[in-house]
């Protein structure tokens, strides 16, 4: 007989993990205890060395489809404490926690029989949740994750709900969540003066929709703005509302039959629309329409992932616009009084509850490329799952950048990025990112010993991190933009060697103190060079040229030399050129994409970020043709003027724009190509990274990494974090912890 002592670290906890090795214990007739504690979960059996090892092996094998093992320590002893039974002893907190939370799960298939049995204690109970599904990261305030430590704490549980959750052999064991109708959270409809409406809430919201209201539904992470999509009007009433003129909303469907009808569904966007993180999926709409959800081919769809969600559809609503409900630029909202407060005038009524929302998340939204999720926004359903780095880090602060602004904290060998804060345009959102730091500092025991940030000196990333490090005499590490987006897909694909990057975004400040954004450059963690990009072009007006995009059209016929009459205001441009008059210098791909959108007639005038870049590649057909690819040196520098005087040609000879359009984008592919041979012949490197926003283009990302690996290049694309700037942060972490190791 020997005694073992098992340490597990991982998502052990609040997904049924204890059940699962009490009757793991049992099958294999061994004795001793179990607890959570801040750094996992602490296992003691005692019973003969063979049959220990095999259970011990069975662990990770057999394990709750929710649990994550990422470590298991074990340890023997011949000294015996004598245990005659097992038992589940209280948590114990420690001073290092160590432990993993898991993220927002949908409902499951057992808890969706029971919310539809009559027979049922929880029919029709829109809070049920068991160990395998419910929320978890947005209701934690600290660790061991017990209940008392959770915004379920103000909801003792009755008699027949503790007697399941003291029960081993009940699937609801030390499911903190564990709730039913006699003591648990309850959901009320407010009209839209917020005035309580008695009657069963879920079906006066479901009146409502029906008959063409707009209703703010309360989730998991956020509140939603609803309503039908099968009519139009409703849809650009809402538009009107919430001033969101263009901008695609996303969908929720019934089901996945209901989402088949209006989408084109591989078996693997199945596989991803079904999974338990239930994100939104874009997918490509079957036939033209729903121009009133999105105005472009594709369309984000997403399924009921609470219960609530699920009664909120019944069996005869297929569709619902399904829309975060913020104001502009504002976070998402939470809270009750908050929501009746800002939709006033915007929404017809308020389905809420009174569970608090104690932390803050959007849904995830990805497309899906290779088999697997490809994120444009990594948060519910993922997040604060880390991402394993193969190797000790030290603890460190990444702040991120401005736009889709997130943060990451490292501990061992772990980084932890957080949800989609939003852009840091204004108190409110950088008020919700400083408390989410502080959040993730606290759950994960992370004391920062240096803060890294962008070269910016504008963003309120960068003024935060250079005040904090200040405050509590830290190093600041300023890291250029697109290095760290070349160092997140390293990251992300756990590479440490040399590669060459190709990192295509709007913009980023250069070392050279001016904006860049199409660089090839040649790096690892420790640093890079600027080996190739793009010829500039002026911005004229600023950050004006991102939205009203004829201003950069303007700017590609005047550099290549054509006449710019067809430009509405040409002749005021023409002056702020001359003058010199707020025209900075840009080689950002996104303007370029902006720009050939507007001589294309696609897009002039952009009312969200990206517009242009969207609708042109929505509007490409397959097409081999290419522009004439030119260049200039140092560095080697994409000469554009001869692309553009080419699609002009083509375009007033008649050619279709489709046809244009991708051709315009074949030729970035040979750009790229054609950088990274060079970059090959300079360096030796055979390893490409691509990274940052224009590489959420799927056209550029089914061509560009086929043509490389044709030319006998290894393609790195993100895995696991986002290629916009939202994952951005990953790259600073990791070029911290090299600068502190130096």
């Amino acid at each position: 007989m020997e005694r073992a002592c098992i340490h597990i670290r991982g998502i052990v906890q609040g997904v049924g993990f204890r059940p699962f090795v009490h009757k793991l214990v049992r099958e294999y007739g061994l004795c001793g205890t179990i607890r959570n504690s801040s750094s996992g979960v602490e296992l003691e059996l005692e019973g003969e060395r063979n049959t220990l090892e095999r259970m011990i092996r069975a662990l990770p094998v057999r394990a709750p489809k929710l649990a994550v093992i990422e470590e298991l320590e074990v340890s023997y002893s011949e000294e015996l404490r004598g245990f005659s039974d097992f038992r589940i002893l209280g948590s114990r907190t420690e001073a290092l926690r160590d432990t993993l939370i898991s993220p927002d799960i949908c409902v499951c298939e057992d808890c969706l029989r029971e919310l539809n049995d009559p027979r049922d204690r929880r029919f029709h109970y829109p809070f049920i949740n068991c160990t395998n599904c419910g929320p978890r990261f947005t209701i934690i305030r600290d660790l061991p994750y017990d209940r008392a430590k959770t915004s379920m704490e103000v909801f003792p549980m009755c008699p027949e709900c503790s007697r399941e959750y003291h029960d081993i052999e009940n699937r609801r064991y030390h499911a903190q969540p564990d709730c039913c109708p006699e003591c648990g959270p309850m959901v009320f409809y407010l009209d839209r003066d917020g005035r309580r409406v008695e009657g069963d809430a879920t079906e006066l919201a479901r009146t409502a929709l029906k008959a063409g209201g707009i209703v703010a539904v309360k989730g998991l992470g956020g509140i939603h703005l609803a309503c039908r999509v099968d009519d139009g009007e409703i849809a650009r009433e809402l538009r009107r509302r919430k001033q969101r003129d263009e901008k695609p909303f996303a969908l929720m469907c019934r089901n996945t039959a209901c989402a088949q009808a209006l989408c084109e569904l591989s078996e693997a966007e199945r596989r991803v629309l079904e999974s338990p993180q239930r994100p939104i999926v874009l997918l490509k709409k079957k036939r033209p329409g729903l121009l009133h959800i999105s105005e472009n081919g594709f369309v984000g769809v997403m399924l009921p992932y609470t219960p609530l969600h699920v009664l909120l559809f019944g069996d005869d609503i297929d569709a619902l616009v399904m829309t975060s409900a913020n104001l502009s630029d504002t976070p998402m909202m939470t809270d009750n009084d908050e929501v009746v407060r800002g939709l006033h005038g915007i929404a017809d009524g308020f389905l809420l509850h009174n569970r608090k929302i104690q932390t803050r998340c959007d849904d995830s939204l990805c497309r899906v490329l290779d088999g697997r999720e490809y994120f444009f926004r990594r948060s519910r359903g993922y997040v604060p799952f880390p991402i394993r780095l193969g190797r000790e880090l030290r603890p460190v602060l990444a702040c991120g950048a401005e736009q889709k602004a997130s943060f990451c904290v490292s501990r061992g060998a772990y980084a932890f990025p957080s949800q989609h804060i939003g852009d840091l345009k204004n108190m409110e959102t950088f008020e919700s990112y400083t408390d989410q730091i502080a959040h993730f500092e606290r759950l994960f025991d992370v004391k920062p010993r240096a803060l890294v940030c962008d070269l910016h000196p504008d963003y309120l990333s960068t003024q935060y991190a250079e005040e904090r490090a200040a405050a509590e005499g830290l190093p600041l590490i300023r890291v250029q933009h697109h290095h760290a987006h070349l160092a997140a897909c390293m990251a992300d694909n756990q590479v440490e060697e040399r590669v060459i990057g190709l990192v295509w975004d709007g913009t980023g400040l250069g070392t050279d103190g001016t904006s860049w954004g199409a660089e090839c450059l040649i790096g690892d963690f420790t640093g890079f060079e600027r080996f190739a990009s793009i010829r500039s072009l002026p911005l004229i007006g600023g950050d004006l040229a991102t939205r009203e995009t004829e201003r950069v059209a303007f700017a590609l016929l005047r550099e290549a030399g054509l006449d710019t009459g067809r430009i509405e205001n040409a002749a005021l441009y023409e002056k702020m050129l001359r003058a010199g008059l707020n025209c900075p210098l840009s080689s950002g791909m996104g303007r370029l994409f902006d720009g050939v959108a507007a001589l294309l007639g696609i897009k002039t005038r952009c009312s969200y970020e990206g517009q242009g870049a969207v609708l042109l590649e929505a509007a490409a057909t397959e097409d081999a043709g290419v522009f004439p690819l030119a260049f200039e040196s140092g560095p080697l520098r994409f000469d554009w003027r001869p692309m553009i005087r080419a699609l002009v040609s083509s375009l007033d000879a008649g050619e279709d724009k489709s046809l244009l359009a991708a051709r315009f984008m074949n030729t970035l592919v040979e750009m790229a190509a054609a950088q990274c041979r060079e970059a090959r012949k300079v360096s030796g490197l055979c390893t490409v990274a691509l990274s940052g926003g224009s590489f959420q283009n799927l056209y550029i990302m089914e061509w560009l990494p086929a043509k490389l690996t044709a030319e006998g290049f290894r393609v790195l694309r993100h895995r696991r974090v986002s290629p916009n700037d939202e994952g951005l942060s990953l790259g600073q972490l990791m070029i911290g912890n090299a600068a502190l190791k130096e």
